[in-house]
C-alpha cells in the first residue's frame, strides 16, 4: 500500500469517517490538558480533603494477593458501593487506579514517592493470584467482583488493566516485583492466544482454566488487540521471541474478522501493533480495516451494536471525534474512551506516516469536543449538575456527553448535547453526583502528554513518543496538522542544543541549527511529522530506513 509521489512526499490514506469531520470544529476552545492532568492528580490523591464526598482516595489494608496496603479511588463521586466503610474498603477498580498512575507519569509526576506512598507498588494487589488467573484484573478479588466492573466475566475488563499496567511499568520501571508480574501476564496471554488459536468469539476468557466462555455479554474479538499490544510490549522488554510470535498471532486473529468487533477500547491498539510490526519486524499487514472498524463502529451479530466514533454536530456544538455509542439516545460519548483512542493512534503515525493527516484531523476534533465533559466548559443548561462545579474543580468530568438526555427530564427536552453520567443507574441510591466520573477523568494524562498548543489557533503539536511505550531510542517527534485551506506559519518552540527539523512526510529539512523558537510553514490541510535531530547527526538511508547515527528517523 506504500506509495510516494515524485516529490517524495508520503501519500496520505484517508479514514472515511474522519473525512466527514470538519477541518475547523466550532465552537473552538482547547484546554491546557497537561494542566488538567496535574491538577487532577493533586486533587484526587489528597488524603486530607474534608467535606461532602471527600476525600476521593482511601487505603485498603485487606492484603488481597500480596500482604501490603493498597488504595482505592471512587469510580464516580459519591459511589455508595465504595469507600473505606463499604465492603471492607475493597471495592475499587484498576481501570481507575492504574489510569490515574499512568496519567500522572505521562505528565512527569513521580507516583513511586508521593506523600510517603509508593502507589505503583500498591497497585500490584490487582494482580490476581488467589483465583489462579495470574493477570492484572479490575478488582483485587472475586469478593467484590460482582459489585460492578466486569471482573472475570467481561473480557475487556480483564485485558485492559494489563495494558494499563504495562504502561505504568514502562513509566516507572524500577519498582520491586514489577518485572516478574509483567512476565507472568505475558505468559498467560501467550498461552491464552495459543489456546484460542485464532478463534476469539467469546464474551470472556478464563485465564485459570484457559478456556473461552460465551454469555449474554457480546463477543469481544477485539480482546485480540489487547493481547497483541501486551505481547509486543513484552517482546520489546524481555526479548523473548515467543512473545513476538504471540503478538503476530493475536493480531492475525483480529485481522481475520469480517466486520467490526469493537467493544470498548481495545480495537485501535491493533492498528498500532500492526504498524509497528510492519515498520520494525518485517510485517506486511494491511490494517486499514482496523481503523475503519474503530471509527465506523460495530453493527454485527453478537456485537456491541453501534460502538464507534461519533461524527455529528449536536445542537450548536461539533462533537465529532468522540468515542462511544453512535446510536444510544442518538449518540452517547465517553471521556475515558476518547482519551484512550489517542494512546495508540498518535504514536501509530510514527510507524506509518500515511495516516498523519487523518489522525491529526481526528485529534483536533476529539480534543476540542472533549472539553464538553467538564462542568466549567459547557453551559449550565446543557449539563445535569451545574451546582457542583466547585466540587469537580474542572478536573473531574462527567462520564459522558449525550445527544438527548439520558434521564429524559422535561427541562432537558430539545437540549443537545447534555453532559451526564451513568452512575445513578449503577445501583439504587447512588447520588446524582455519581454522574461525575473519576475513572474517565483519570486518563487525562494521555491528552496532557500528547497535546501542545501552538501560536496559531487550531494547530496542535502532538507528541508521537509520549504514549509509544517500550519503544526503541528515538528523537523527539511531533505531528503538526494544519486544518486551514491555506498555508500557515507557526512558531515551533524548542530549547536546547542545536538540532535540525526534518519532516518525514515531505522528506525535507525545514529548519537548521535550531537552538530556540523558530518558524515553520505548514501546507494547507496537510501535516508535517517533525523529528528533532542533533545538528551533528547526518541523515542516511540504511536498509530502507532513514537513520541519524544509530537512531531510526523514519521507517518509510
Amino acid at each position: 500500500m506504500i506509495s510516494c509521489s515524485t516529490d517524495k512526499t508520503i501519500e496520505q490514506i484517508s479514514i472515511s469517517r474522519v473525512e466527514t469531520m470538519p477541518y475547523l470544529p466550532e465552537p473552538y476552545k482547547m484546554l491546557d490538558w497537561k494542566e488538567v492532568a496535574v491538577n487532577f492528580d493533586q486533587y484526587v490523591f489528597d488524603h486530607d480533603l474534608n467535606g461532602d464526598y471527600l476525600p476521593f482516595i482511601w487505603l485498603d489494608d485487606s492484603g488481597r494477593n500480596f500482604s501490603q496496603k493498597t488504595f482505592g479511588l471512587y469510580t464516580a463521586i459519591g459511589d455508595i458501593r465504595q469507600g473505606p466503610d463499604a465492603h471492607n474498603g475493597e471495592f475499587h477498580e484498576a481501570i481507575n487506579s492504574l489510569g490515574a498512575l499512568m496519567s500522572a507519569g505521562l505528565v512527569g509526576i513521580d507516583k513511586t514517592d508521593q506523600d510517603g506512598f509508593n502507589y505503583v507498588k500498591m497497585v500490584q494487589n490487582y494482580f490476581n493470584t488467589d483465583n489462579g488467573w495470574n493477570i492484572i484484573m479490575n478488582n483485587t478479588s472475586a469478593r467484590v467482583g460482582d459489585l460492578g466492573g466486569g471482573y472475570g466475566r467481561d473480557w475487556w475488563y480483564d485485558v485492559f488493566p494489563n495494558v494499563l499496567y504495562f504502561a505504568v511499568a514502562d513509566l516507572f520501571p524500577d519498582v520491586d516485583r514489577t518485572d516478574s508480574i509483567l512476565r507472568i501476564v505475558a505468559d498467560q496471554f501467550y498461552k491464552a492466544d495459543s489456546v484460542l488459536a485464532g478463534d476469539y468469539h467469546y464474551s470472556f476468557f478464563d485465564y485459570s482454566a484457559m478456556e473461552g466462555k460465551q454469555s449474554h455479554i457480546p463477543f469481544q474479538e477485539d480482546a485480540a488487540a489487547g493481547h497483541a499490544w501486551v505481547l509486543l510490549s513484552a517482546y520489546e522488554k524481555f526479548g523473548e521471541e515467543r512473545y513476538l510470535e504471540g503478538a503476530r498471532s493475536s493480531l492475525e486473529a483480529l485481522l481475520s474478522q469480517e466486520e467490526s468487533r469493537f467493544y470498548e477500547v481495545l480495537m485501535p491498539f491493533g492498528a498500532y501493533v500492526a504498524a509497528r510490526l510492519n515498520a520494525q519486524h518485517d510485517g506486511d499487514y494491511d490494517f486499514h480495516s482496523i481503523l475503519d472498524w474503530t471509527f465506523d463502529g460495530a453493527f454485527g451479530e453478537n456485537s456491541r451494536n453501534g460502538w464507534g466514533v461519533i461524527s455529528e454536530s449536536w445542537g450548536d456544538y461539533d462533537v465529532h471525534g468522540l468515542q462511544g455509542s453512535i446510536i444510544h439516545n442518538g449518540g452517547f460519548a465517553f471521556l475515558m474512551n476518547t482519551f484512550d483512542m489517542a494512546w495508540p493512534l498518535v504514536p501509530m503515525v510514527r510507524y506509518d506516516p500515511r495516516y498523519a493527516d487523518a489522525v491529526g484531523k481526528w485529534m483536533l476534533n476529539a480534543a476540542n469536543a472533549s472539553r464538553l465533559f467538564y462542568a466549567n466548559e459547557i453551559p449550565d443548561n446543557h449539563q445535569s449538575l451545574p451546582q457542583y462545579k466547585n466540587l469537580t474543580r474542572n478536573v473531574i468530568a462527567y462520564e459522558g456527553v449525550i445527544k438527548s438526555d439520558l434521564f429524559e427530564r422535561p427541562e432537558m427536552e430539545g437540549v443537545s448535547p447534555v453532559a451526564v453520567g451513568d452512575g445513578p443507574k449503577w445501583i439504587d441510591g447512588n447520588p446524582d453526583v455519581s454522574q461525575f466520573s473519576l475513572y474517565g477523568s483519570a486518563h487525562v494524562g494521555i491528552f496532557g502528554s500528547i497535546i501542545e498548543k501552538t501560536n496559531v489557533e487550531r494547530i496542535l503539536k502532538l507528541d508521537c513518543l509520549a504514549t509509544d511505550f517500550y519503544r526503541d531510542e528515538a528523537y523527539p517527534t511531533y505531528l503538526i496538522f494544519n486544518p486551514y485551506d491555506n498555508g500557515q506559519e507557526v512558531e515551533y518552540f524548542y530549547q536546547g542544543s542545536a538540532v535540525y527539523l526534518y519532516d518525514v512526510i515531505h522528506d525535507e529539512v525545514v529548519a537548521e541549527n535550531v537552538t530556540g523558537t523558530t518558524k515553520i510553514v505548514l501546507p494547507g490541510r496537510k501535516s508535517r511529522l517533525i523529528v528533532e535531530i542533533p545538528q551533528d547527526k547526518k541523515l542516511e538511508k540504511q536498509n530502507g530506513k532513514w537513520m541519524a547515527g544509530d537512531v531510526v528517523i523514519a521507517y518509510q
